[in-house]
């Protein structure tokens, strides 16, 4: 993911987290593929907004891992585990201690989804995580898109990695209910600039939602 697309991830990332901490009352988060520990990460965001907020990260490269065993202390923790390993992830002894999944968790999966290019299999692990959340969860996610390119452009992206449409996209959210303005380029998603001073769909081209769980 190139540098624009990469920070208005970030943004978007952000964005949503505050909204689940401040306007859902959320103070439990999942992060799956977090990667590395920088400013600005979901622990980070959220005990701003809810001090006693809890966080698990969980991310498949052992290099993430040992940065952030060294950084994350208290109600942030890490996992080394993997996406596509969602029943591990969810049978974790560090989770279980961390999230009470009795009450209403974050789900955050951005910049990762497009690292699954299985659409069907994606969709079963998003699925499979969902089920094990309660009423009142979220979903925050993103993926690369092709949408708004040239119908003539190569179908591929930097650094490669499954694109997919704004109805592929949805299959995520099956069930859930959207927030704000729905499924929208990331940089449109409850935005904090004025129009003029966001990218244009086609510079960014990740799709972004959050969506809760009835």
């Amino acid at each position: 993911m190139t540098e624009l697309p990469a920070r208005e991830n970030r943004a978007f990332l952000q964005r949503a987290v505050r909204f689940l901490a401040e306007e859902a009352r959320v103070d439990q988060f999942l992060d799956i593929g977090a990667g590395l520990p920088t400013a600005g990460n979901t622990h980070e965001i959220a005990q701003r907004r809810v001090p006693h907020a809890r966080v698990v990260y969980v991310d498949n490269d052992p290099k993430v891992g040992a940065h952030a065993r060294r950084l994350l202390t208290g109600a942030a923790t890490y996992i080394e585990e993997d996406l596509r390993n969602p029943g591990a992830i969810l049978d974790h002894p560090l989770l279980k201690e961390t999230l009470d999944l009795n009450r209403p968790v974050g789900l955050i999966l951005i910049a990762v989804l497009h690292l699954l290019p299985d659409h069907a299999r994606a969709r079963e692990i998003v699925r499979e995580l969902l089920a094990a959340l309660p009423s009142g969860s979220y979903l925050a996610a993103t993926n690369i898109t092709l949408d708004h390119g040239d119908p003539g452009e190569p179908t591929t992206v930097p650094g490669g990695g499954r694109p997919r449409s704004r109805a592929e996209f949805a299959e995520f959210f099956t069930g859930l209910g959207l927030i704000g303005p729905g499924i929208v380029p990331v940089s449109e998603w409850l935005p904090e600039v004025p129009a003029h001073q966001r990218p244009a769909p086609e510079q960014v081209a990740v799709y972004g939602a959050v969506g809760r769980k009835p």
